[in-house]
C-alpha cells in the first residue's frame, strides 16, 4: 500500500496578514497527496494529451491464423459481450457460426478477424462514432497504443481471446460499477439499460488509463474531483456552462500552471458591446477605482484588464490549461451559486467552490512549493503564475449516469441533450469505424466568465 504523506497548509496563519478576503471562504485545508519520491509521475510536462490530428490506423493482415478452437471462443466473447454494453448483432455472430462450421481456412480468417476487429474497435474506442458526440473534443490515443492488428496477433498467439479482449475496457472503477448495474437491470427496463450502455460507451471515449494524477469534473453533476489511483481525494463543487452557445464542451487538457491572483481581459463583447472602453478610456481615475488598466492602440481599439482583486472575475485562481476554447477552472467573487441545487450558470468555463485550496494542492503536486511559498503568494495581491512540472490532466466530461462524489450511482438531469444523439447512434446499425477521431464541430470561443 503506498503510504501518503500528509500535512495541512496553513492559510488560517494568513487570516492574520490582511488575506481575509482571499482565503477565509476555503473551509477545508489541503493535504500534500505526493507519493513517496520513488513513485512520482514524470517530471516532463506533458503539452497535450493527445496528437492533434486524427491518425488512421494501417490495416495490417494477422500473422497467425483462425482455428476453430480459436473461432469458438472468439463466438463465446461476442455471444455475451451484451454485458459490455454492446450489442452481439453487430459482430456477426451467425456468419462466425457458418464460417467456423466450414473449418479452418480462408473463410474462417476473413469472418473471425473481421468480427474479432470490429469488437476491439468498440471496446476500445467505443461504439459511438465522433459524430455523433455533441462538442466532444477529445482525441483518443488507445488506438496507437494497441492497434487492432498487434491485439489481434496478441489474441491468437495467447489463445485467450476473451482475456486480450477483456483488456481493453476502461480501468476506471465507474466502468466497473456501470457493468454491474447492466448485470443488475432486467432485460425489460430498455430505458434505463439504454441510458446505462451509453454512459459505459462514453468511458471508452476517453483514453484506457486516464492517469495516476488528474482532476475530473462531471459537467451535470457540478462537480469537480482531484482524484489519485482513481480515487477521490477532494471533490468541489462547480458551475458549468448555461445550456445552448455558452454550453461547457467535453475535453481533455493538461494544466500547465496555477495562477494566483490573476487579471482578467475583457471580452470585446463587453468592452465595445457593453460601452464599457468608451466609459473608461478617458477617465483613468474611475478605471482605478472599478479595479481595471484601460489602453488604446494607435488603431483605437480599447482594450481593458480587470487587475487582481476581490472582484475579479477570475477570482483569486485560475488554472491554466490552454484549448482552443478558453474553457479553464477558475475562482469566482460570486460564491454564493454553489448553494444553488442547479449551477448551469457560467458562460462556458467552469468556477469552482474553495479554489485558493485547490490551487495550492495542485501547486504543491505539480511543482513542489511549499505552504509557506504558496501563502506568500496568494497574500502579495500580485499575478503570479506557478508553473507545473509534472503531468496533470484534467478531463471536462459529460455523464447522465455515474457514480457520485459518494460512490453511489445516480442519475443527472440531461443539461445540454447530449444523450439523445448516442442513444440514436445504439439503435442504429453499426457504422465501420473510419478512423475520424477529431470532431469537425465549430469550436465556440467561450471566454466570457460573468
Amino acid at each position: 500500500m503506498i503510504l501518503w504523506g500528509k500535512y495541512r497548509l496553513g492559510l488560517g496563519l494568513a487570516l492574520g496578514l490582511g488575506l481575509t478576503s482571499a482565503v477565509a471562504y476555503a473551509a477545508a485545508q489541503p493535504e500534500n497527496i505526493l507519493p513517496a519520491p520513488a513513485a512520482t509521475p514524470s517530471a516532463t510536462p506533458s503539452p497535450s494529451l493527445a496528437p492533434q490530428l486524427p491518425v488512421i490506423e494501417p490495416v495490417v493482415e494477422p500473422v497467425l491464423s483462425w482455428t476453430v478452437v480459436d473461432a469458438r471462443s472468439l463466438l463465446g466473447v461476442i455471444e455475451a459481450i451484451d454485458a459490455e454494453g454492446l450489442i452481439p448483432a453487430d459482430y456477426q455472430p451467425a456468419a462466425l457460426k457458418a464460417a467456423i462450421a466450414g473449418g479452418a481456412g480462408a473463410a474462417l480468417d476473413a469472418q473471425a478477424g473481421k468480427s474479432f476487429g470490429w469488437l476491439v474497435e468498440d471496446l476500445r474506442d467505443g461504439r459511438t462514432r465522433i459524430d455523433s458526440r455533441l462538442q466532444w473534443f477529445v482525441i483518443d490515443t488507445d488506438v496507437e497504443r494497441s492497434p487492432t492488428a498487434a491485439v489481434m496477433n496478441q489474441a491468437l498467439a495467447s489463445k485467450d481471446i476473451p482475456g486480450t479482449l477483456g483488456a481493453l475496457a476502461p480501468t476506471t472503477p465507474d466502468y466497473a460499477a456501470l457493468k454491474g448495474l447492466l448485470a443488475m437491470t432486467p432485460k425489460a427496463e430498455k430505458t434505463r439499460r439504454n441510458l446505462i450502455r451509453v454512459n459505459m460507451d462514453r468511458w471508452r471515449w476517453l483514453p484506457r488509463d486516464l492517469g495516476k494524477f488528474y482532476l475530473l469534473t462531471n459537467v451535470p453533476e457540478f462537480q469537480l474531483r482531484l482524484t489519485v489511483d482513481n480515487s477521490i481525494i477532494r471533490s468541489y463543487r462547480t458551475v458549468v456552462g448555461k445550456p445552448g452557445k455558452t454550453a461547457t464542451p467535453q475535453l481533455a487538457e493538461v494544466v500547465q500552471g496555477v495562477i494566483f491572483n490573476p487579471t482578467w481581459t475583457v471580452p470585446q463583447s463587453i468592452v465595445v458591446g457593453e460601452g464599457l472602453g468608451a466609459r473608461l478610456v478617458g477617465n483613468p481615475a474611475q478605471a482605478a477605482k472599478e479595479g481595471y488598466k484601460v489602453t488604446k492602440a494607435k488603431d483605437g481599439t480599447i482594450t481593458v484588464v480587470q487587475q487582481p482583486g476581490a472582484r475579479n472575475a477570475l477570482g483569486y485562481m485560475k488554472l491554466d490549461m490552454p484549448n482552443p476554447h478558453a474553457i479553464f477552472i477558475h475562482d469566482t467573487p460570486s460564491r454564493s451559486l454553489f448553494g444553488n441545487p442547479y449551477r448551469a450558470l457560467s458562460h462556458g468555463c467552469i468556477r469552482t467552490e474553495k479554489a485558493i485550496q485547490l490551487g495550492m494542492t495542485m501547486a504543491i503536486l505539480g511543482s513542489g512549493k511549499t505552504t509557506d511559498e504558496l501563502v506568500a503568494i496568494v497574500k502579495s495581491g500580485e499575478y503570479t503564475k506557478v508553473p507545473m512540472t509534472k503531468t496533470f490532466p484534467v478531463y471536462v466530461m459529460y455523464f447522465t449516469m455515474a457514480t457520485d462524489i459518494n460512490g453511489k450511482m445516480g442519475t443527472f438531469a440531461d443539461l445540454y441533450s447530449r444523450d439523445a444523439p448516442v442513444l440514436a447512434a445504439f439503435a442504429a446499425p453499426r457504422q465501420a469505424w473510419y478512423a475520424k477521431r477529431k470532431l469537425t464541430e465549430k469550436v465556440i470561443k467561450l471566454d466570457n466568465p460573468l
